[in-house]
């Protein structure tokens, strides 16, 4: 049961923002925990600390789902897990296919979060023949030549590439066609999709390069602390002359 108004606000007919949107599986999976331990309430503060993000921003994004809590007593858990899954669409059953049964492929087929979301593998599809009718997480393989009926006959608007990049926009093309309107897109390289699909894209290696830049700037910033210690030694320049902490001092210093 609720424990805040419900109605929904004027902004509601305009739609949520994207970034709303993109906010609001954090705070599914951080309500999801509290749930699991049987919270009842939580304070917008709180839930804010746990998804990531600050509390008025948090208060803001709940006002489009017109949720506003109760002074004093907080939001309720169960009430905001159901309006959250509700507007994310997670309250009904989506078939995916997974096309792409690599090792990333038959590591997404394995993971056990989808059915709990609300997202069932309906199909694994490969190219290679040899991997037909091979069973990966309990679902056999099939061709990619049977990629279009698959789609239809299991009604799928959701569909999840893992191929190579060369293989792609193949692979995205036909999905389009037969009749896939959303795409998870694993494999490096940028799809092309006409308006009304749209594509989320996922790249790992970007990821690391990002978290390694961090790490360069990081230790660029020790290296620059370590040398304006004014307790540290003179270091010798090419030129022969030496580094201190005012710059370069001449290699013979006048008597």
């Amino acid at each position: 049961m609720a424990t805040g108004r419900t109605h929904r606000p004027a902004t509601r007919s305009r739609g949520i923002p994207e970034a709303t949107v993109a906010r609001l599986p954090l705070y599914l999976r951080a309500l999801t925990a509290l749930s699991e331990r049987s919270v009842p309430t939580v304070s917008s503060e709180e839930l804010a600390a746990a998804a990531g993000v600050n509390s008025a921003k948090l208060r803001k994004d709940f006002s489009y789902l017109g949720s506003y809590g109760t002074r004093g007593v907080g939001y309720d858990v169960e009430y905001l897990v159901y309006q959250i899954s509700r507007e994310l669409g997670l309250t009904q059953d989506w078939p995916v296919v997974i096309v792409g049964i690599g090792n990333l492929g038959a590591a997404l087929a394995n993971y056990g979060g989808f059915a709990s979301r609300g997202f069932r593998v309906a199909a694994l599809i490969d190219a290679d023949p040899a991997m037909a009718g091979t069973p990966v997480a309990g679902i056999p393989v099939q061709h990619a030549d049977e990629l279009e009926r698959i789609v239809g006959d299991n009604g799928v608007s959701i569909g999840v590439i893992s191929t190579p990049a060369g293989a792609a926009q193949q692979v995205c093309d036909r999905l389009v066609a037969a009749g896939v309107t959303s795409i998870l897109n694993f494999a490096p390289t940028v799809l092309s999709v006409p308006d009304g699909v749209d594509v989320r894209k996922v790249d790992l290696s970007i990821e690391l390069q990002i978290l390694a830049f961090h790490e360069q700037r990081k230790a660029g910033e020790d290296t620059a602390e370590s040398s304006s210690d004014p307790a540290a030694p003179p270091v010798r320049s090419a030129s022969g002359s030496r580094k201190g902490p005012d710059g370069d001092m001449p290699a013979v210093m006048p008597a």
